[in-house]
Protein backbone atom coordinates (compact mmCIF):
# COMPACT_ATOMS: atom_id res chain seq x y z
CA UNK A 1 0.00 0.00 0.00
CA UNK A 2 3.01 2.38 0.68
CA UNK A 3 4.71 1.88 -2.06
CA UNK A 4 1.45 2.52 -4.48
CA UNK A 5 0.56 5.85 -2.54
CA UNK A 6 4.97 6.47 -3.36
CA UNK A 7 4.65 5.64 -6.67
CA UNK A 8 1.21 7.82 -7.29
CA UNK A 9 3.12 10.55 -5.48
CA UNK A 10 6.08 10.26 -7.54
CA UNK A 11 4.03 9.94 -11.20
CA UNK A 12 2.02 13.32 -9.85
CA UNK A 13 4.32 15.40 -11.15
CA UNK A 14 4.37 13.57 -15.03
CA UNK A 15 0.45 13.86 -14.64
CA UNK A 16 0.47 17.20 -14.06
CA UNK A 17 2.76 18.16 -16.87
CA UNK A 18 0.96 15.54 -19.41
CA UNK A 19 -2.18 17.48 -18.54
CA UNK A 20 -0.93 20.48 -18.71
CA UNK A 21 0.52 20.19 -22.12
CA UNK A 22 -2.19 18.96 -22.95
CA UNK A 23 -4.30 21.74 -22.25
CA UNK A 24 -1.77 24.18 -23.89
CA UNK A 25 -1.95 21.50 -27.35
CA UNK A 26 -5.57 22.04 -27.53
CA UNK A 27 -5.90 25.83 -26.71
CA UNK A 28 -3.58 26.44 -29.74
CA UNK A 29 -3.91 23.55 -32.17
CA UNK A 30 -6.72 25.86 -33.88
CA UNK A 31 -3.77 28.00 -34.89
CA UNK A 32 -1.90 25.70 -36.30
CA UNK A 33 -4.73 24.08 -38.52
CA UNK A 34 -6.66 27.47 -39.44
CA UNK A 35 -3.08 29.77 -40.85
CA UNK A 36 -5.40 31.24 -42.52
CA UNK A 37 -7.81 32.61 -40.69
CA UNK A 38 -7.72 36.26 -39.87
CA UNK A 39 -4.77 37.70 -38.14
CA UNK A 40 -5.35 37.82 -33.77
CA UNK A 41 -3.88 35.95 -30.68
CA UNK A 42 -5.32 33.66 -28.46
CA UNK A 43 -4.31 34.57 -25.08
CA UNK A 44 -3.96 32.30 -21.99
CA UNK A 45 -4.79 28.83 -22.26
CA UNK A 46 -8.09 28.18 -21.07
CA UNK A 47 -9.36 31.43 -20.05
CA UNK A 48 -7.91 32.99 -23.67
CA UNK A 49 -8.91 36.89 -23.82
CA UNK A 50 -12.33 36.44 -22.81
CA UNK A 51 -11.58 38.97 -19.22
CA UNK A 52 -10.54 41.75 -21.16
CA UNK A 53 -12.98 41.37 -23.95
CA UNK A 54 -15.60 41.43 -20.71
CA UNK A 55 -13.53 44.28 -19.28
CA UNK A 56 -16.68 46.85 -18.49
CA UNK A 57 -15.99 50.24 -20.60
CA UNK A 58 -18.21 53.35 -21.40
CA UNK A 59 -21.10 51.72 -23.76
CA UNK A 60 -20.35 54.75 -26.37
CA UNK A 61 -16.96 54.14 -26.67
CA UNK A 62 -15.45 50.42 -27.37
CA UNK A 63 -12.99 49.73 -24.71
CA UNK A 64 -9.50 49.27 -24.78
CA UNK A 65 -9.27 45.32 -25.88
CA UNK A 66 -11.46 45.98 -29.08
CA UNK A 67 -9.62 49.38 -29.30
CA UNK A 68 -6.18 47.88 -29.25
CA UNK A 69 -7.00 45.05 -31.50
CA UNK A 70 -8.68 46.26 -34.27
CA UNK A 71 -5.57 49.00 -34.62
CA UNK A 72 -3.04 45.70 -34.37
CA UNK A 73 -4.79 43.63 -36.71
CA UNK A 74 -7.95 45.28 -38.33
CA UNK A 75 -11.75 45.12 -37.83
CA UNK A 76 -11.67 41.60 -38.30
CA UNK A 77 -10.04 38.96 -35.95
CA UNK A 78 -9.18 36.00 -34.26
CA UNK A 79 -9.52 35.50 -30.55
CA UNK A 80 -10.10 33.17 -28.01
CA UNK A 81 -13.45 33.85 -25.87
CA UNK A 82 -15.62 31.77 -23.60
CA UNK A 83 -13.55 29.12 -23.68
CA UNK A 84 -13.69 28.57 -28.25
CA UNK A 85 -11.90 29.80 -30.93
CA UNK A 86 -13.17 33.18 -31.97
CA UNK A 87 -13.78 35.69 -34.87
CA UNK A 88 -14.66 38.96 -33.88
CA UNK A 89 -16.06 41.22 -36.48
CA UNK A 90 -16.42 44.95 -36.20
CA UNK A 91 -17.02 45.43 -40.01
CA UNK A 92 -20.34 46.07 -40.45
CA UNK A 93 -20.07 44.03 -44.13
CA UNK A 94 -19.07 40.95 -42.37
CA UNK A 95 -21.59 41.73 -39.66
CA UNK A 96 -24.49 41.99 -42.13
CA UNK A 97 -23.83 38.55 -43.91
CA UNK A 98 -23.45 36.89 -40.75
CA UNK A 99 -27.13 37.98 -39.69
CA UNK A 100 -28.40 37.18 -42.80
CA UNK A 101 -26.74 34.19 -43.33
CA UNK A 102 -28.58 32.26 -40.20
CA UNK A 103 -29.07 28.82 -40.29
CA UNK A 104 -27.18 28.54 -43.31
CA UNK A 105 -23.76 29.49 -42.59
CA UNK A 106 -23.88 30.80 -39.49
CA UNK A 107 -26.21 29.87 -36.07
CA UNK A 108 -27.07 31.24 -32.67
CA UNK A 109 -24.55 29.66 -30.08
CA UNK A 110 -24.99 31.13 -26.45
CA UNK A 111 -22.96 30.08 -23.92
CA UNK A 112 -24.46 26.81 -21.68
CA UNK A 113 -24.98 28.87 -18.80
CA UNK A 114 -27.93 30.97 -20.75
CA UNK A 115 -29.55 27.99 -21.49
CA UNK A 116 -29.80 27.04 -18.07
CA UNK A 117 -31.32 30.51 -17.26
CA UNK A 118 -33.45 31.10 -20.10
CA UNK A 119 -34.72 27.16 -20.81
CA UNK A 120 -34.52 25.20 -23.63
CA UNK A 121 -37.53 26.67 -24.80
CA UNK A 122 -36.49 30.07 -24.71
CA UNK A 123 -36.99 31.87 -28.26
CA UNK A 124 -33.20 33.48 -27.88
CA UNK A 125 -31.66 29.91 -27.78
CA UNK A 126 -33.52 27.22 -30.02
CA UNK A 127 -32.42 26.49 -33.25
CA UNK A 128 -33.75 26.19 -36.89
CA UNK A 129 -37.99 25.22 -37.37
CA UNK A 130 -38.32 25.99 -33.65
CA UNK A 131 -37.05 29.10 -33.88
CA UNK A 132 -38.82 30.11 -37.01
CA UNK A 133 -42.18 28.65 -35.22
CA UNK A 134 -41.66 30.83 -32.22
CA UNK A 135 -40.80 33.87 -33.92
CA UNK A 136 -43.73 33.50 -36.57
CA UNK A 137 -46.05 33.42 -33.45
CA UNK A 138 -44.44 36.54 -32.11
CA UNK A 139 -44.75 38.80 -34.85
CA UNK A 140 -48.44 37.64 -35.20
CA UNK A 141 -48.68 38.81 -31.62
CA UNK A 142 -46.86 42.32 -32.19
CA UNK A 143 -49.01 42.83 -35.73
CA UNK A 144 -51.89 42.61 -33.84
CA UNK A 145 -50.93 44.88 -30.72
CA UNK A 146 -49.31 47.01 -33.00
CA UNK A 147 -50.99 50.66 -32.26
CA UNK A 148 -54.40 48.92 -31.45
CA UNK A 149 -56.16 51.85 -29.58
CA UNK A 150 -56.36 49.91 -26.07
CA UNK A 151 -52.47 49.31 -26.06
CA UNK A 152 -52.03 52.62 -26.99
CA UNK A 153 -53.75 53.52 -23.96
CA UNK A 154 -52.54 51.61 -21.44
CA UNK A 155 -48.95 52.87 -22.09
CA UNK A 156 -50.00 56.35 -22.05
CA UNK A 157 -52.04 56.03 -18.57
CA UNK A 158 -48.85 54.16 -17.04
CA UNK A 159 -46.87 56.35 -18.33
CA UNK A 160 -49.17 59.32 -16.86
CA UNK A 161 -49.03 57.72 -13.64
CA UNK A 162 -45.20 57.47 -13.31
CA UNK A 163 -45.02 60.67 -14.47
CA UNK A 164 -47.63 62.07 -12.42
CA UNK A 165 -46.38 60.04 -9.18
CA UNK A 166 -43.25 62.69 -8.85
CA UNK A 167 -45.13 65.68 -8.50
CA UNK A 168 -45.00 66.82 -5.34
CA UNK A 169 -42.46 64.61 -3.74
CA UNK A 170 -40.58 65.36 -0.49
CA UNK A 171 -37.28 65.60 -2.73
CA UNK A 172 -36.77 66.25 -6.33
CA UNK A 173 -34.09 64.01 -6.85
CA UNK A 174 -35.28 60.30 -8.27
CA UNK A 175 -33.25 57.12 -9.74
CA UNK A 176 -34.65 57.59 -13.35
CA UNK A 177 -33.68 53.69 -14.30
CA UNK A 178 -36.15 52.30 -11.29
CA UNK A 179 -38.48 55.06 -12.90
CA UNK A 180 -38.47 53.73 -16.52
CA UNK A 181 -37.72 50.10 -15.01
CA UNK A 182 -41.45 50.06 -13.54
CA UNK A 183 -42.76 51.68 -16.26
CA UNK A 184 -41.84 49.01 -18.66
CA UNK A 185 -42.21 46.34 -16.30
CA UNK A 186 -46.34 48.04 -15.88
CA UNK A 187 -46.51 48.08 -19.49
CA UNK A 188 -45.34 44.61 -20.46
CA UNK A 189 -47.30 43.25 -17.71
CA UNK A 190 -50.58 44.48 -18.92
CA UNK A 191 -49.78 43.50 -22.56
CA UNK A 192 -48.54 40.44 -21.88
CA UNK A 193 -50.80 38.59 -18.75
CA UNK A 194 -53.16 41.55 -18.46
CA UNK A 195 -52.33 42.55 -15.17
CA UNK A 196 -52.61 45.64 -13.31
CA UNK A 197 -49.38 47.34 -11.56
CA UNK A 198 -52.02 46.86 -8.59
CA UNK A 199 -52.70 43.50 -8.39
CA UNK A 200 -50.85 41.22 -6.02
CA UNK A 201 -49.46 38.62 -8.51
CA UNK A 202 -48.09 41.59 -10.31
CA UNK A 203 -45.65 42.51 -7.59
CA UNK A 204 -44.75 38.41 -7.07
CA UNK A 205 -43.93 38.10 -10.22
CA UNK A 206 -41.72 41.61 -10.45
CA UNK A 207 -39.89 40.41 -7.38
CA UNK A 208 -39.23 36.97 -8.93
CA UNK A 209 -38.07 38.81 -12.37
CA UNK A 210 -35.60 40.79 -10.24
CA UNK A 211 -34.02 38.02 -9.09
CA UNK A 212 -33.66 36.60 -12.31
CA UNK A 213 -31.93 39.69 -13.96
CA UNK A 214 -29.41 39.68 -11.67
CA UNK A 215 -28.68 35.87 -12.19
CA UNK A 216 -29.15 36.53 -15.73
CA UNK A 217 -25.86 38.94 -15.61
CA UNK A 218 -24.41 37.06 -12.56
CA UNK A 219 -21.24 34.38 -13.05
CA UNK A 220 -22.99 31.06 -13.89
CA UNK A 221 -22.16 28.63 -10.69
CA UNK A 222 -25.28 27.22 -9.71
CA UNK A 223 -24.19 26.87 -6.28
CA UNK A 224 -27.20 27.11 -3.60
CA UNK A 225 -27.24 30.99 -2.28
CA UNK A 226 -25.30 32.17 -5.25
CA UNK A 227 -27.35 34.76 -7.87
CA UNK A 228 -27.74 32.24 -10.81
CA UNK A 229 -28.77 29.65 -8.25
CA UNK A 230 -31.33 32.17 -7.37
CA UNK A 231 -32.11 32.92 -10.86
CA UNK A 232 -32.95 29.38 -11.85
CA UNK A 233 -35.65 28.47 -8.60
CA UNK A 234 -36.84 32.40 -9.59
CA UNK A 235 -37.63 31.36 -13.33
CA UNK A 236 -38.99 28.06 -11.61
CA UNK A 237 -41.32 30.11 -9.64
CA UNK A 238 -42.52 32.51 -12.33
CA UNK A 239 -43.13 29.64 -14.22
CA UNK A 240 -45.24 28.29 -11.76
CA UNK A 241 -47.31 31.25 -11.41
CA UNK A 242 -47.53 31.98 -15.20
CA UNK A 243 -48.82 27.90 -15.64
CA UNK A 244 -51.53 29.04 -12.55
CA UNK A 245 -52.87 31.65 -14.62
CA UNK A 246 -53.04 29.50 -17.29
CA UNK A 247 -55.47 26.80 -15.68
CA UNK A 248 -57.16 29.78 -13.79
CA UNK A 249 -58.30 31.06 -17.66
CA UNK A 250 -58.34 27.45 -18.83
CA UNK A 251 -61.04 26.17 -15.69
CA UNK A 252 -63.18 29.34 -15.81
CA UNK A 253 -63.32 29.89 -19.64
CA UNK A 254 -61.89 33.59 -19.28
CA UNK A 255 -59.95 34.27 -22.46
CA UNK A 256 -62.27 37.53 -22.87
CA UNK A 257 -58.90 39.73 -21.74
CA UNK A 258 -57.01 41.16 -25.04
CA UNK A 259 -53.33 40.30 -24.22
CA UNK A 260 -50.66 37.76 -25.47
CA UNK A 261 -51.47 34.85 -23.37
CA UNK A 262 -55.43 34.96 -24.57
CA UNK A 263 -53.66 34.49 -28.17
CA UNK A 264 -51.27 31.88 -26.91
CA UNK A 265 -53.88 30.04 -24.92
CA UNK A 266 -55.98 29.87 -28.66
CA UNK A 267 -53.14 27.92 -30.69
CA UNK A 268 -52.27 24.75 -30.29
CA UNK A 269 -48.68 25.26 -32.34
CA UNK A 270 -46.73 25.23 -28.56
CA UNK A 271 -46.72 22.99 -25.62
CA UNK A 272 -47.41 24.50 -22.33
CA UNK A 273 -43.84 24.58 -21.24
CA UNK A 274 -43.56 26.54 -24.66
CA UNK A 275 -46.14 28.96 -24.32
CA UNK A 276 -44.51 29.92 -20.44
CA UNK A 277 -41.35 30.79 -21.79
CA UNK A 278 -42.91 32.19 -24.16
CA UNK A 279 -44.15 34.67 -21.81
CA UNK A 280 -41.09 35.13 -19.91
CA UNK A 281 -39.13 35.69 -23.12
CA UNK A 282 -42.05 38.46 -23.87
CA UNK A 283 -41.28 39.71 -20.09
CA UNK A 284 -37.57 39.75 -20.33
CA UNK A 285 -37.46 41.65 -23.84
CA UNK A 286 -40.09 44.07 -23.17
CA UNK A 287 -38.86 44.77 -19.47
CA UNK A 288 -34.96 45.48 -20.27
CA UNK A 289 -34.63 46.67 -23.48
CA UNK A 290 -37.16 48.97 -22.98
CA UNK A 291 -35.91 50.60 -19.72
CA UNK A 292 -32.56 50.88 -20.50
CA UNK A 293 -33.90 52.32 -24.01
CA UNK A 294 -35.31 55.23 -21.75
CA UNK A 295 -33.11 55.89 -19.83
CA UNK A 296 -30.49 56.39 -22.29
CA UNK A 297 -32.73 59.08 -24.32
CA UNK A 298 -33.37 60.74 -20.77
CA UNK A 299 -29.11 60.35 -20.17
CA UNK A 300 -27.98 61.81 -23.78
CA UNK A 301 -31.12 64.37 -23.56
CA UNK A 302 -29.52 65.72 -20.21
CA UNK A 303 -26.61 66.41 -22.24
CA UNK A 304 -28.08 68.77 -25.15
CA UNK A 305 -30.21 71.66 -24.50
CA UNK A 306 -30.68 71.77 -27.94
CA UNK A 307 -31.95 68.43 -28.61
CA UNK A 308 -34.30 68.41 -25.66
CA UNK A 309 -35.83 71.52 -26.64
CA UNK A 310 -36.65 70.21 -30.06
CA UNK A 311 -38.26 67.47 -28.72
CA UNK A 312 -40.71 69.87 -26.40
CA UNK A 313 -41.26 71.91 -29.26
CA UNK A 314 -42.62 68.44 -31.31
CA UNK A 315 -44.74 67.25 -28.02
CA UNK A 316 -45.50 70.71 -27.72
CA UNK A 317 -47.26 70.86 -31.11
CA UNK A 318 -48.84 67.58 -30.95
CA UNK A 319 -50.59 68.64 -27.36
CA UNK A 320 -51.92 71.92 -28.78
CA UNK A 321 -53.74 70.04 -31.56
CA UNK A 322 -55.67 68.09 -28.73
CA UNK A 323 -58.02 68.71 -25.79
CA UNK A 324 -56.50 68.56 -22.21
CA UNK A 325 -57.52 65.00 -21.64
CA UNK A 326 -57.65 63.63 -25.42
CA UNK A 327 -55.63 60.57 -25.76
CA UNK A 328 -52.25 60.07 -27.99
CA UNK A 329 -52.99 58.37 -30.95
CA UNK A 330 -51.10 56.30 -33.94
CA UNK A 331 -51.52 59.62 -36.17
CA UNK A 332 -49.83 61.20 -33.16
CA UNK A 333 -47.24 58.93 -32.80
CA UNK A 334 -46.44 59.21 -36.59
CA UNK A 335 -45.56 62.96 -36.00
CA UNK A 336 -42.97 62.41 -33.18
CA UNK A 337 -40.41 62.66 -35.86
CA UNK A 338 -37.46 64.34 -34.54
CA UNK A 339 -38.26 61.87 -31.37
CA UNK A 340 -37.79 58.97 -33.40
CA UNK A 341 -34.76 60.55 -34.50
CA UNK A 342 -33.52 60.79 -30.55
CA UNK A 343 -34.36 57.68 -29.74
CA UNK A 344 -32.23 55.92 -32.74
CA UNK A 345 -29.46 58.76 -31.72
CA UNK A 346 -29.43 57.31 -27.95
CA UNK A 347 -29.29 53.52 -29.26
CA UNK A 348 -26.57 54.38 -31.36
CA UNK A 349 -24.49 55.73 -29.11
CA UNK A 350 -25.88 53.93 -26.12
CA UNK A 351 -25.50 50.42 -27.55
CA UNK A 352 -27.59 48.20 -25.46
CA UNK A 353 -27.22 45.28 -27.41
CA UNK A 354 -22.89 45.30 -27.89
CA UNK A 355 -22.41 41.96 -29.56
CA UNK A 356 -24.80 38.54 -30.45
CA UNK A 357 -23.20 34.93 -29.83
CA UNK A 358 -22.97 32.83 -33.85
CA UNK A 359 -20.97 29.86 -34.61
CA UNK A 360 -19.65 28.92 -37.84
CA UNK A 361 -21.55 25.99 -39.35
CA UNK A 362 -19.32 25.34 -42.07
CA UNK A 363 -15.79 26.88 -43.57
CA UNK A 364 -16.98 30.05 -44.81
CA UNK A 365 -14.46 32.41 -46.71
CA UNK A 366 -15.82 36.18 -47.30
CA UNK A 367 -13.51 38.71 -48.45
CA UNK A 368 -10.59 36.95 -48.01
CA UNK A 369 -11.55 35.89 -44.55
CA UNK A 370 -11.84 32.28 -43.57
CA UNK A 371 -14.23 31.18 -40.93
CA UNK A 372 -13.79 28.25 -39.73
CA UNK A 373 -16.33 25.52 -39.57
CA UNK A 374 -17.37 25.05 -35.78
CA UNK A 375 -15.31 28.30 -34.23
CA UNK A 376 -17.44 30.97 -32.47
CA UNK A 377 -18.42 33.99 -34.48
CA UNK A 378 -18.94 37.25 -32.66
CA UNK A 379 -20.68 40.28 -34.67
CA UNK A 380 -19.78 43.42 -32.43
CA UNK A 381 -22.64 46.18 -32.83
CA UNK A 382 -21.50 48.95 -31.24
CA UNK A 383 -18.17 49.14 -32.97
CA UNK A 384 -20.18 49.96 -36.36
CA UNK A 385 -21.94 52.10 -34.52
CA UNK A 386 -19.21 54.37 -33.14
CA UNK A 387 -17.27 53.74 -36.60
CA UNK A 388 -16.19 57.49 -37.98
CA UNK A 389 -16.38 56.37 -41.01
CA UNK A 390 -19.85 55.86 -41.00
CA UNK A 391 -21.34 58.00 -38.75
CA UNK A 392 -19.69 61.56 -39.09
CA UNK A 393 -18.46 63.02 -34.98
CA UNK A 394 -19.71 59.65 -34.13
CA UNK A 395 -18.63 60.30 -30.62
CA UNK A 396 -21.38 62.91 -30.66
CA UNK A 397 -24.75 62.89 -29.82
CA UNK A 398 -26.27 64.58 -33.28
CA UNK A 399 -30.07 63.06 -33.54
CA UNK A 400 -30.15 65.39 -37.32
CA UNK A 401 -28.16 62.62 -38.34
CA UNK A 402 -30.86 60.65 -39.03
CA UNK A 403 -33.07 62.93 -41.12
CA UNK A 404 -33.40 61.39 -44.55
CA UNK A 405 -35.41 58.06 -45.80
CA UNK A 406 -34.36 54.92 -44.55
CA UNK A 407 -31.45 55.93 -42.22
CA UNK A 408 -32.86 54.33 -39.26
CA UNK A 409 -32.46 50.92 -40.89
CA UNK A 410 -29.26 50.41 -43.04
CA UNK A 411 -26.46 48.32 -42.45
CA UNK A 412 -24.80 50.15 -40.30
CA UNK A 413 -27.47 50.46 -37.37
CA UNK A 414 -28.19 47.48 -35.40
CA UNK A 415 -29.61 48.65 -32.24
CA UNK A 416 -31.83 44.98 -32.28
CA UNK A 417 -29.65 42.65 -34.00
CA UNK A 418 -31.01 41.50 -37.88
CA UNK A 419 -31.80 39.07 -40.23
CA UNK A 420 -33.94 36.13 -38.66
CA UNK A 421 -33.16 37.03 -35.30
CA UNK A 422 -34.02 40.27 -35.72
CA UNK A 423 -36.16 41.56 -32.64
CA UNK A 424 -39.63 41.36 -33.09
CA UNK A 425 -40.95 43.44 -30.58
CA UNK A 426 -38.42 46.61 -31.31
CA UNK A 427 -41.31 49.17 -33.13
CA UNK A 428 -43.08 48.41 -29.91
CA UNK A 429 -40.25 49.38 -27.41
CA UNK A 430 -39.84 52.87 -29.67
CA UNK A 431 -43.71 53.87 -29.14
CA UNK A 432 -43.56 52.86 -25.58
CA UNK A 433 -40.26 55.34 -25.19
CA UNK A 434 -41.93 58.03 -27.18
CA UNK A 435 -45.46 58.07 -25.34
CA UNK A 436 -43.32 58.59 -21.82
CA UNK A 437 -41.22 60.62 -23.16
CA UNK A 438 -44.18 62.95 -24.61
CA UNK A 439 -45.79 63.34 -20.68
CA UNK A 440 -41.82 63.60 -19.45
CA UNK A 441 -40.66 66.72 -21.22
CA UNK A 442 -44.30 68.41 -21.12
CA UNK A 443 -44.22 68.30 -17.34
CA UNK A 444 -40.47 68.10 -15.94
CA UNK A 445 -37.14 69.70 -16.91
CA UNK A 446 -34.00 67.40 -15.41
CA UNK A 447 -30.40 67.69 -15.03
CA UNK A 448 -28.28 64.29 -14.18
CA UNK A 449 -26.91 64.15 -10.80
CA UNK A 450 -23.61 63.82 -10.40
CA UNK A 451 -21.45 61.60 -12.87
CA UNK A 452 -23.13 58.66 -14.02
CA UNK A 453 -22.53 56.64 -17.86
CA UNK A 454 -24.16 53.66 -18.83
CA UNK A 455 -21.29 51.08 -18.87
CA UNK A 456 -20.97 47.97 -20.78
CA UNK A 457 -20.36 44.71 -18.82
CA UNK A 458 -20.96 43.34 -21.42
CA UNK A 459 -24.59 44.06 -20.41
CA UNK A 460 -25.27 47.66 -20.04
CA UNK A 461 -26.62 49.42 -16.58
CA UNK A 462 -25.72 52.77 -15.05
CA UNK A 463 -23.75 51.95 -12.40
CA UNK A 464 -25.68 54.51 -9.80
CA UNK A 465 -29.18 53.94 -11.47
CA UNK A 466 -29.02 57.74 -13.21
CA UNK A 467 -29.85 59.86 -10.31
CA UNK A 468 -31.45 62.81 -12.29
CA UNK A 469 -32.98 66.09 -10.17
CA UNK A 470 -36.06 67.27 -11.27
CA UNK A 471 -38.17 70.71 -11.51
CA UNK A 472 -41.53 70.42 -12.57
CA UNK A 473 -43.18 73.17 -15.75
CA UNK A 474 -46.04 74.60 -13.76
CA UNK A 475 -47.48 76.66 -16.61
CA UNK A 476 -46.93 74.04 -19.13
CA UNK A 477 -48.46 71.11 -17.29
Amino acid sequence: MMMMVGELVLAAPAILLSLLLTLVVSHFLPLLLNPRAPRGSFGWPLVGETLRFLTPHASNSLGTFLEDRCSRYGRVFKSHLFCTPAIVSCDQELNHFILQNEERLFQCSYPRPIHGILGKSSMLVVLGEDHKRLRNLALTLVTSTKLKPSYLGDIEKIAMDIVGSWHGKATNNITFCEEARKFAFSVIVKQVLGLSSEEPVTAMILEDFLTFMKGLISFPLRIPGTPYAKAVQARERISSTVKGIIEERRKHGSCKKDDFLNVLLSTNELSDEEKVSFVLDSLLGGYETTSLMISMVVYFLGQSATDLDLVKREHQGIRSTKGKEESLTSEDYKKMEYTQHVINEALRCGNIVKFVHRKALKDVRYKGYLIPSGWKVLPVFSAVHLNPSLHGNAQQFQPSRWEGPSQGSSKKFTPFGGGPRLCPGSELAKVEAAFFLHHLVLNFRWIIDGDDVPMAYPYVEFPRGLPIEIEPICSES
